[in-house]
């Protein structure tokens, strides 16, 4: 094959063009630090280089926002639950004070008080937010816990219980003794007041979850009542067809309890107070409901209560975060929770992605610790020693008109007095029993709250594990990436080194290939 200076000449254009774009190549890769620019340089490095990228960022994501987050969100929770734990604390050492019953007026007042401002403060403890979100209200972040101010807004609550939620009730019938003043002592209908007006009735009761109820609103109980044959028919009182058995609704001005203590049938309301108050056989019936252990997934034993409310005040608990309920508003209707009273129906459950196919939650619902019987126990508790401290100073007004008193008005002193003394006997009874139960009320909300606590404190460990997990998986990421995508720079430094001498030593051989003609040899 014969061999010309031209072919010569393009060979060694195409070998100089072939160096300078393996040189700018790797001038490229020097000054971008990676050893593809473009898929189709190493289709192969490419590909892997996606997945790596997807899984770094990814990677990222988990141990640089979601684990923070979760962990923020948990510390928040936390701190929240310390300051519910502290505040039940304290409430348990006020019953245990108000136990004694061998306290002065003045020891009454104190326990009073201390215990309305403990109650003030416990529902305010579970408006705790984070970042904006409050933490104890499941899906519903943007809606405090409590009321922030007075509304009249309508709600129709479903309360689901169990006949565990049935107490007895002592109530202490004083009559006209607390309206007792020096002016009207004598007066027609106070003057025959005498200890045999004053009794003490016990009563059940289920207590509501809110008191200051919807007067002439409608209420019903359902529950399951088990059959002869074994099954289940749901009962409603009243009945929709027969409207029996009949509730009552009454004022508490008006004497409810001796109203249901005379009659064992009876059903009476009292939405003042918030009080469902049962006769004897109602009673019993309800306490019948029991939860089957051969039925899996549902309860036999709980007691649904329907009723209203209207009328809501600054720290309130709404009830959305709690019970199947709907709201009227602007003429609207706006439907709460309508799952919540269907058998398992989970409650609002928040998680966080925090790895590759793992979430772990981060919150704890109010009903698991915000409770609403720690606020209604301590409003027991305040009635009855307001109880016993008005009749105590309706005892220290007579005491003082029976210093100048003679004659019929001295017995008519003598014989209130001893109504006050039988009141204050029976007030103070029933005051030292309720604070002694109120310990083991509380104790039980207090661990309730401990749960929450270990729940929270497990989930915060758990989280700790992950990270560290996590961050071992970024650097294996990140590493891997960078060994399939970064260059060698001591290397391609060489590289490049070796290209630009190649690249000048071809130009040098070029140009004398170049040069030399046939001319030359004529």
């Amino acid at each position: 094959m014969r061999i010309t200076n031209k072919i010569m000449q393009r060979n060694n254009l195409s070998n100089i063009n072939t160096n300078k774009v393996y040189q700018d190549k790797l001038s490229t890769q020097m000054s971008t630090q990676k050893k593809v620019n473009r898929p189709s340089d190493d289709p192969v490095v490419s590909i892997r280089a996606l997945r790596l990228r997807s899984n770094v960022t990814e990677v990222t994501q988990y141990y640089s926002k979601n684990i923070p987050d979760a962990e923020s969100w948990l510390n928040v929770t936390e701190d929240a639950l310390k300051n519910l734990t502290e505040i039940i604390t304290s409430m348990i050492k006020q019953s245990t004070k108000g136990s004694n019953g061998d306290l002065k007026a003045e020891d009454r007042q104190i326990i009073l008080e201390q215990l309305k401002a403990l109650g003030d403060e416990v529902y305010s403890t579970g408006d705790a937010d984070y970042a904006g979100r409050y933490v104890f209200t499941g899906y519903r972040t943007d809606t405090s816990l409590s009321f922030d101010k007075e509304y009249n807004t309508e709600y129709n609550i479903t309360e689901q219980l169990g006949n565990s939620s049935i107490t007895k009730l002592t109530k202490v019938n004083t009559g006209k003794l607390l309206d007792i003043t020096a002016a009207n002592y004598k007066d027609a209908g106070f003057d025959k007041i005498s200890e045999q007006d004053v009794k003490a009735k016990e009563v059940y009761r289920i207590q509501l979850s809110y008191n200051d109820c919807k007067k002439n609103g409608t209420l019903s109980i359902s529950f399951q009542k088990k059959q002869a044959d074994g099954s289940y028919q749901e009962v409603t009182w009243p009945d929709q067809n027969t409207h029996q058995p009949a509730i009552e609704e009454i004022s508490s001005t008006a004497d409810p309890y001796s109203k249901v203590a005379g009659n064992p049938d009876a059903i009476v309301y009292v939405p003042e107070t918030g009080e469902l108050l049962l006769g004897e056989n109602r009673y019993k019936t309800l306490m019948d409901c029991k939860d089957d252990p051969a039925t899996s997934g549902k309860n036999e034993g709980e007691i649904q209560v329907t009723y209203q409310k209207n009328h809501w005040v600054k720290g309130d608990l709404r009830p959305e975060h709690y019970f199947k309920c709907d709201a009227t508003v602007d003429g609207k209707t706006i439907k709460y929770n309508e799952k919540y009273t269907q058998d398992d129906e989970d409650r609002q459950v928040i998680e966080y992605d925090v790895g590759f196919n793992q979430t772990i939650r981060v919150n704890s619902t109010a009903d698991e610790c915000f409770q609403h019987g720690i606020g209604r126990t301590v409003d027991d508790l305040v009635q009855a020693m307001q109880d016993v401290l008005d009749l105590e100073a309706v005892k220290t007004k007579i005491e003082g008109l029976q210093e100048n008193a003679a004659g019929g008005d001295a017995d008519i002193l003598k014989k209130q007095m001893e109504a006050v003394e039988k009141a204050l006997t029976l007030s103070k009874d029933k005051c030292q029993k309720l604070f002694e139960s109120s310990i083991t009320t509380f104790q039980g909300y207090l661990d309730d709250a401990n749960l929450c606590i270990t729940n929270c404190g497990t989930r915060s460990s758990k989280l700790e594990l992950i990270e560290n997990r996590m961050k071992s998986q970024k650097t294996t990421f990140e590493t891997l990436k960078s060994e399939n995508e970064d260059i060698d720079v001591t290397e391609t430094a060489i590289n490049l080194k070796s290209a630009e001498m190649t690249y000048e030593a071809a130009l040098m051989a070029t140009g004398k290939v170049m040069q030399t003609t046939l001319l030359n040899f004529i």
